[in-house]
Parts: structure tokens; C-alpha cells; sequence
């Protein structure tokens, strides 16, 4: 929570430096905010990953059931893992949906990746090009013996560790055109399965997810991170975002984000707590 805030609060801060509305931010991405439903969908947002990194995902009804395992039951929008349970089997599928909670959320369904190494990819590009401004790369790891872990900052046995280093400037640039066909964003988080960094490199990977709300650089949750670097990170990475804001166009269409975000940001709930069979 800490990071989060001391984030916000320098971006004010570079915001009025530069006579740019802070509460512009929410603007960054709304052209990909599906109003009608007032959340940037992850349903809409699959349908932008081209197929050969796409993972199967359908919203969730009684009639259709998955031919293969495992599988993940998540809520349409949410953060953080928040809300998503793995079922293995028929049975356990079955199981999750009747302690399923009642909400307006629309919970899909979405295929495992079959790559054994998770990444998460934080990126922003440079105001008025398309060069890459920011990229942190980050290595997922588990300490369960799960070998489809729900990864995120709600398990404890999760890790992260910052790889940007084994990385060139080229190599970074590569990837950043390679994440860019999926979508123009001004600031963005892509949750990737890959089985090694060649393969990352080689574009050989299935996108999990995408997060473009307020993505949290997990850059700032490594243990082989110093705090000074990711004072640096924090500091470096607002002064570019406040540069994005501020060259936005005034007249592009207004999206009222946040406070439908916060609406459906408390009625994503956790699983009842059953055990299951």
C-alpha cells in the first residue's frame, strides 16, 4: 500500500510540474474501458492478443465445461489475482461454480498455459512516439509444489525477481515492438508463460493477462532490488507517465473510469471457503 501511495503522490507531483492534470491518469487507457460494462474487461482485451498467444477463455455458463485441465475461474475484471481459483479436474470445476459468489461480475473461464516460467512485463512507451520509454521484466517463482500456482501479491508463497538486467537495450526494444501489436497503451502490465527467456525473446509464449488499470511495476516487490533502485524506478517511471498525461489530446472522449472501477473494484470476492473434494 505504501508503494502504491508514495507513487500517486509523486505523480501529483510531476503532474503540476508540468501543468497536466493528475486525474487525466485515468484517461491513459480508456480507450480500451468498455463503458457499458464499466470495467476494462478482460474479455475485450483477450480478443486484442493475436491467436498464437492467446490462451482459450469463455465466460463462464452452466452448459459449457472444459475438455482439458487445469483451468482458472477469474472474475472479468479484478486485480492481483484477486477472485481467481484453479480447478483440476470435472469435479473441482463443477465445485468452484456453485461456491462461485453472487456479484454483477461476470466470471470467464480460461485455459492453463502449458509454459512452465511466468513473467510480468511493465511497460511504458515515450510521450508522443512509439519508442519505448520503460520496461521492467520480472521472474515469476513459487515456493509451493504447485505446478499451476495462483501467483500474486495475496499468496505468500509467491516471489519475484528483477531479470531487466539480463536483457540489452535492443533485446528490450525487440520486445516492446513484439508486446505493442497487441495494443497502442500508455501504461501497461502483461502477465506472460513462457518456457525460458529465449522463448520470451523468440516470441514462443501464451499472454495471461494484461493489466492496464493501475499496474503495479512488480519491479518493486523483488528481493534483488535495492531500495535506493527502486526509489530511482519510481521516480524515473512517474516523471515519464506525468510526460504521457500531459501530452494526451484535450479533446479526445471522456470516460468516467474511476469511480465505476471503485464500484466494481468491492464487489470482487473470494471464493467461499469450502473444502473441496
Amino acid at each position: 500500500m505504501f508503494i502504491r501511495i508514495a507513487q500517486v503522490c509523486i505523480y501529483i507531483v510531476f503532474c503540476t510540474l508540468l501543468r497536466a492534470g493528475p486525474w487525466r491518469y485515468f484517461q491513459l487507457n480508456a480507450r480500451y474501458f468498455n463503458h457499458n460494462k464499466g470495467i476494462f474487461s478482460k474479455l475485450d482485451i483477450d480478443q486484442l492478443i493475436p491467436p498464437q498467444w492467446r490462451l482459450p477463455q469463455w465466460v463462464d455458463h452452466s452448459g459449457i465445461v472444459p475438455e482439458t485441465f487445469p483451468v482458472f475461474l477469474k472474475p472479468e475484471w479484478g486485480q492481483n489475482s484477486k477472485g481467481i481459483q484453479r480447478a483440476d479436474s470435472l469435479p473441482e470445476f463443477e465445485q468452484l461454480r456453485l461456491l462461485k459468489p453472487s456479484s454483477k461480475v461476470q466470471y470467464l473461464v480460461q485455459q492453463g498455459a502449458k509454459q512452465s516460467i511466468e513473467f510480468e512485463i511493465f511497460i511504458i512507451p515515450a510521450a508522443n512516439s512509439h519508442s519505448l520509454a520503460s520496461i521492467s521484466i520480472t521472474q515469476v517463482s513459487n515456493l509451493s509444489d504447485e505446478e499451476h500456482p495462483i501467483n500474486g501479491i495475496y499468496n505468500s508463497a509467491t516471489q519475484y525477481h528483477d531479470i531487466s538486467s539480463q536483457f540489452s537495450a535492443a533485446q528490450k526494444q525487440r520486445l516492446y515492438e513484439v508486446l505493442r501489436t497487441v495494443g497502442e497503451f500508455n501504461i501497461s502490465r502483461f502477465a506472460i508463460r513462457a518456457n525460458s527467456v529465449e522463448n520470451l525473446l523468440d516470441a514462443d509464449f501464451s499472454i495471461i493477462e494484461i493489466n492496464l488499470f493501475f499496474p503495479m511495476p512488480l519491479i518493486l516487490l523483488c528481493n534483488n532490488v535495492s531500495f535506493l533502485a527502486k526509489w530511482h524506478f519510481i521516480i524515473r517511471n512517474m516523471w515519464l507517465l506525468a510526460r504521457i498525461t500531459k501530452a494526451m489530446a484535450n479533446d479526445q472522449p471522456y470516460k468516467d473510469i474511476f469511480f465505476k472501477k471503485m464500484g466494481f473494484f468491492y464487489q470482487v470476492k473470494d471464493f467461499k471457503q469450502k473444502e473441496m473434494n
